[in-house]
């Protein structure tokens, strides 16, 4: 979903290994401060196996779990409910025999005694007096809750003969007890019948359920968790059946779904899945407008914004059945509203499998004018970019569907997202602001994005939400770059590393290897600061060209697989060549920031050892560090004589000659020193004369922990330029602070230390050397309090709310006698 009591330094790959290293504690520092920030993260990875190799791809005997889903859903629009049946054919590929199936009720955390309910915090988090609040929002979700009862009526679980299996309901998971044993490699068939009050999401707030307009008294629905689905089964967890809390999204299993879906006849319906009866739910020019589609080079209407208000008056009392059927999914979603507006456009990519795809938008008439005129390009533009970072785009179709005013969320083939224009409520007239703008474009692109992560690359998101939100910020970050220079991906910061420094620095914040129920700071823990990661990696520390093709052979490697955070890290380092533990160890298991710092700057010249050069060079040297004391000055300008000076015959060697003269005997040691040098130390420094550079001692303090490699910018005297990055290996013997020793053929002006925001450091006062004045505006302001005039007040003529006009007066209440305090 879209930017809207737990050992935390304990990496949750330990926690889940089947194998624990058994050197895992070998390794101590018993003296000294030493901190190892470059140890080695096989310590805590878990081991490889048969199922998942060291070098990160599925291993020889890796498996999966598969489950295939025949559904009969109907929308009832006057209970605002659903009624569904369906067979489930699930296939075990696992070498275990299992005797018992988990199913997920992820609409049951809406139910009253679930535990997602009964352990919702208030708002004032800290807790204290000061911070109680109780907003309309929130009273009204209560309210909402206790109105209707919520979660999956579960009506029948029977097996292929129709025979009843045992069964029981844990919070949001189902157990079903199997009637026989489910061997390695055999199938099952169970067929459930259910029915769920839809849940009215403005109100409540989800990830699915209705809007109502209340202007016109229509809605629009959007279903995802809807039915039951398998748990996933895994090689590494066993069955995932933790509880859907709210965070921690869904861990599932691929296969073939064929949906039948009944709505009224006036509705459209948007789908995972490819529609198999067009002839039945579509007009004969609709069919026509789509077939053309095909081949549009903009975003073409199918329904038109005429054809959708006429959908909104006709309030059919008929329904149709929409057909769909979708190969090697994850999961399934839809939408259905007598108020879409649908526009499409054919895309075509290089690849054997999937050479074409249909992109498609579907929006109310209160998502125009924004809609029509951004969100199926951003469709298309996300599958034109990710597939250069990742792979080609899998599936036929790519949908986005208006159904809030802001956020998304993701399911294969359909997102659902946000944004919409703002309708003057007197004149009718709509606007959009920027934010609304640029967040529709980026919504759609990172909830589009999400069909790659991870719903293609088949990622644990109740366990790890960074490896799809993160990995998949990354990617809408590229893309956005891509769609346009400067767009402003963080409000007014196009930079993600100017988003997520305040974040890293504070205290509120738990490592990004943090289960996903007990994240602190969900969206800068999930989504933004493992992309800043990633970002790091690709422009600072790996390079685009190793950074690319590394990424690219992890999602090729785990395309329609399960993979791990074990699983991503060895393949960035084994596509590579680059360690990266020390990355991985400081950005993922920690929660260290970036704070780096020039702290000095020491200039040299290199000496000769001749004494008639070196002597009036230090003598130079120390005239300016040490000037004459400013008394001296000030006793010339008032005329005052020293004794020396009345006194010229007080004079001796000494006035004339001082520690800096060269004699005799300075030359002869130079003679000697020659002599003594060994012929290779004599070229040296013959060399170091002849050339005269400057060496410069220059040190460098990490005061936030996180070691990060050192991109420099130095000026030189002469105005010139050059960049140089020193890498993060520089920290390896010492964390904490080191001294560079750098040569240079003319004198520097200035070094400044990662001057293209190239990390999110927290504190960039201290990068540059000598120090820079930050220059910036001051406004003026004048305090007046406001004090409240009470007279003035009573005197007030009371507003009609019917005609916005004055009305009666009010007499004015008298004041209460003084309340006395309860003992």
């Amino acid at each position: 979903m879209i930017h809207i009591a737990w050992r935390a330094a304990l990496s949750a790959l330990a926690i889940f290994a089947t194998v624990a290293p058994a050197y895992a504690d070998a390794v101590e520092q018993t003296k000294g401060n030493f901190k190892d920030k470059f140890r080695q993260l096989e310590v805590d990875l878990p081991s490889p196996n048969v199922y998942r190799t060291a070098s990160g791809e599925p291993g020889a005997q890796y498996w999966q779990q598969r489950a295939d889903y025949t559904i009969k859903v109907r929308l009832d629009e006057a209970q605002k409910r659903i009624i569904g049946e369906e067979v489930m054919t699930y296939t075990n590929n696992s070498p275990d025999t299992l005797r018992y199936i988990w199913v997920q009720l992820d609409q049951n955390i809406f139910d009253n005694r679930s535990i997602a309910r009964r352990t919702e915090l208030a708002a004032n988090q800290p807790p204290g007096r000061a911070a109680d609040r109780l907003t309309f929002g929130g009273l009204a979700r209560e309210y909402a809750l206790r109105d209707v009862d919520y979660g999956f009526d579960i009506t029948k679980v029977t097996d292929a003969r129709g025979k009843a299996l045992a069964h029981i309901v844990v919070d949001t998971m189902m157990r079903i007890d199997l009637p026989a044993l489910l061997a390695p490699k055999a199938k099952t068939a169970i067929t459930i019948g259910w029915g769920s009050n839809i849940i009215e999401e403005d109100r409540i707030g989800g990830r699915s359920g209705y809007e109502r307009f209340r202007d016109s008294d229509t809605y629009l629905y959007f279903l995802a968790q809807w039915h039951p689905r398998v748990a996933a089964y895994t090689d590494y967890t066993g069955w995932q059946h933790k509880a859907f809390l709210g965070r921690g999204e869904f861990t599932l299993e691929f296969g073939d779904y064929d949906v039948a879906i009944t709505v009224p006849a006036d509705h459209i319906v948007s789908s995972t899945g490819e529609l198999q009866n067009p002839q039945d739910v579509l007009s004969a020019e609709q069919r026509t407008r789509l077939a053309q589609a095909r081949d549009a080079k903009t975003p073409m209407f199918i329904v038109t914004p005429e054809e959708a208000l006429a959908n909104e008056k006709d309030k059919s009392t008929d329904e149709k059945t929409w057909r769909f059927v979708a190969k090697n999914v994850r999961d399934f979603a839809w939408a259905s509203s007598n108020k879409f507006i649908w526009d499409a456009m054919g895309y075509r990519q290089d690849d054997p499998q999937t050479p074409f795809v249909m992109a498609m938008s579907f929006y109310p008439h209160e998502a125009e004018p924004l809609w029509s005129k951004y969100s199926t390009h951003a469709v298309v533009h996300t599958m034109e970019v990710y597939s250069k970072y990742s792979f080609a785009y899998p599936y036929p179709t790519a949908q986005s569907v208006n159904t809030w005013d802001g956020g998304g969320m993701e399911y294969p083939m359909i997102t659902f997202n946000g944004s919409r224009p703002v309708i003057d409520k007197k004149t009718g007239e709509r606007t959009y602001t920027q934010n609304a703008k640029y967040g529709l474009i980026g919504v759609v692109i990172h909830e589009i994005g999400h069909i790659y992560f991870p719903m293609t690359v088949n990622s644990d998101e109740r366990q790890w939400t960074w490896m799809d939100e993160g990995l998949n910020t990354f990617l809408e970050y590229v893309a956005e770059q891509e769609w346009e220079e400067g767009f402003p991906a963080f409000g007014n910061r196009p930079n993600i590393m100017d988003a997520i420094g305040e974040y890293m620095r504070g205290e509120d914040q738990t490592p990004i290897m943090t289960q996903s129920d007990s994240i602190i700071g969900f969206g800068p823990n999930g989504y933004t600061k493992p992309a800043a990661g990633l970002t790091v990696l690709r422009e600072t520390i790996m390079g685009r060209e190793l950074f690319d093709f590394a990424f690219r052979e992890y999602s090729r490697r785990w395309k329609f697989k399960r993979p791990t955070p074990a699983d991503f890290f060895r393949t960035m380092e084994d596509a590579s060549g680059i360690d990266l533990d020390w990355f991985w160890r400081g950005w993922f298991y920690t929660t260290d920031h970036v704070d780096l710092a020039i702290s000095d700057v020491r200039e040299y010249k290199i000496a000769t050892k001749d004494p008639d050069q070196d002597k009036p060079a230090e003598r130079t040297l120390d005239a300016a560090k040490f000037p004459p004391q400013v008394a001296e000055a000030r006793n010339r300008a008032e005329g005052i004589q020293t004794r020396v000076e009345r006194f010229p015959e007080l004079k001796d060697f000494y006035n004339e000659n001082d520690r800096f003269t060269v004699t005799n005997k300075d030359r002869n040691s130079y003679q000697s020193t020659l002599e003594g040098l060994d012929e290779w130390e004599k070229e040296t420094l013959d060399r170091a004369i002849k050339e005269g550079q400057f060496v410069y001692f220059v040190e460098f303090e990490n005061k936030g922990g996180l070691v990060m490699p050192l991109p420099l910018t130095v000026t030189y005297a002469d105005g010139a330029q050059a960049k140089e990055t020193i890498p993060a290996e520089i920290w390896r013997i010492a964390s904490d602070r080191v001294t560079k020793m750098m040569f240079s053929d003319k004198p520097i002006a200035s070094i400044a230390l990662d001057a293209d925001h190239e990390m999110p450091d927290i504190n960039r006062a201290d990068n540059h050397f000598p120090r820079r004045i930050d220059s910036a505006r001051i406004d003026l302001f004048r305090q007046r309090p406001e004090i409240r005039n009470l007279m003035a007040d009573a005197m007030t003529k009371l507003r009609s709310e019917e005609k916005k006009e004055e009305g009666k007066d009010v007499p004015l209440a008298p004041a209460p006698p003084t309340a006395t305090p309860q003992q």
